[in-house]
């Protein structure tokens, strides 16, 4: 890597602690030189040369800085990627990307006509169950595809104390905006645009404003149907992934480890990172011609956030084609925004 990308971070609340700045200090391709704090200085006692702003706007003025990352509540994402772009910044934007595909459209356009790139952090497709699934549906090992499931489920009856998440007249709220992000990437990265689909929300928490439950049913050719679920007053947890195909089946519980060992601390570096506990492999039930049944357990490949972080950089540096495109992100907001 020839030269690191001069990186700022808008936030250092969880997301910034644990999603973004222990892989813009530990890459070489990256140099983190500044996070935006507006009372608590905390990111000094990890990094004690990181430069702590106390707004936005003093972050955006730092000439030096060519790679912004918005990791700031859900409704204020346009805003500030729209301000970053028009610094002549680079951005990384969290999901979701806005709270509708107009707004998205305005920030690819604004970042066409600035020639910059924007790009969506869509973190789980360097989860570990994921990459399992996609190695085995792109095997073919299961045949033609029937039914696919991805779930995320929680148990929570408390609502959340981020009040952007838990107000009705907050843009992106709710679970379908959180949890929602990522399980319709999930099946755009896999199987692209949906031919057709239905969606269900649900409200089921005292107190609770937004949806808290919902489903989506996508149909795509080839009678291939895709199950997006989540809820959280889920009291046992389903398999995260689960895949029917003619040949047979693949299930696999959502186990991934990289948000829990960077909240212990751990860098992506080591060389326990990523890799999920025994006993935790994915299921491949497969049948033979005389409707035997063929059990085989797979180990999944470590879990690898850094992956995303390695494609800002050579889109950035190399004007690479980033993995998470225009067109993808505008399909995902046509279903959250639904």
């Amino acid at each position: 890597m020839s030269k690191p990308i001069i990186t700022g971070l808008l936030s250092y609340g969880m997301s910034g602690r644990i999603f973004h700045a222990p892989f813009i200090s530990t890459n070489p391709g990256f140099t983190f030189k500044a996070v935006v704090e507006r009372s608590q200085k905390k990111a000094g006692a990890r990094y004690p040369d990181v430069i702590s702003y106390n707004s936005v706007d003093e972050l955006l003025a730092d000439d030096e800085i060519e790679l912004v990352i918005v990791n700031t509540p859900n409704d204020t994402h346009f805003d500030f990627a729209c301000k970053a772009l028009n610094a002549g910044k680079h951005v990384l934007l969290e999901k979701p990307a806005a709270a509708t595909s107009a707004e998205v459209k305005i920030m690819y356009d604004l970042a066409h006509e600035m020639n910059r790139h924007l790009m969506l952090y869509q973190n789980r497709r360097w989860d570990s169950g994921f990459l399992l699934v996609k190695e085995v549906i792109e095997s073919g090992r299961l045949g033609q595809l029937q039914e696919v499931y991805f779930r995320m489920d929680r148990f929570k009856r408390a609502l959340s104390p981020k009040a952007f998440k838990e107000t009705a007249d907050t843009p992106a709220n709710g679970l379908v905006y959180d949890l929602g992000a990522h399980l319709v990437d999930n099946a755009i990265a896999l199987f692209g645009r949906p031919l057709s689909f239905t969606k269900t929300t649900g409200i089921y928490r005292e107190g609770s404003e937004v949806p808290d439950y919902f489903t989506y049913h996508l149909k795509y050719p080839n009678q291939l149907n895709v199950f997006l679920t989540s809820g959280l007053l889920i009291a046992e947890i389903l398999p995260g992934f689960a895949i029917h195909g003619t040949e047979g089946s693949l299930l696999k519980e959502r186990c991934d480890v990289q948000e829990a060992q960077l909240d212990g601390g751990m860098l992506p570096t080591d060389a326990a990172y990523g890799i999920e506990p025994d006993g935790s492999d994915g299921k491949l039930v497969l049948m033979d011609f005389e409707n035997k049944r063929h059990i085989e357990y797979i180990t999944p490949p470590k879990g690898h956030y850094m992956g995303l972080f390695d494609s800002v950089y050579h889109t950035v540096r190399n004007n690479a084609l980033y993995p998470i495109t225009e067109e993808q992100i505008a399909w995902q907001l046509e279903l959250l925004e639904a």
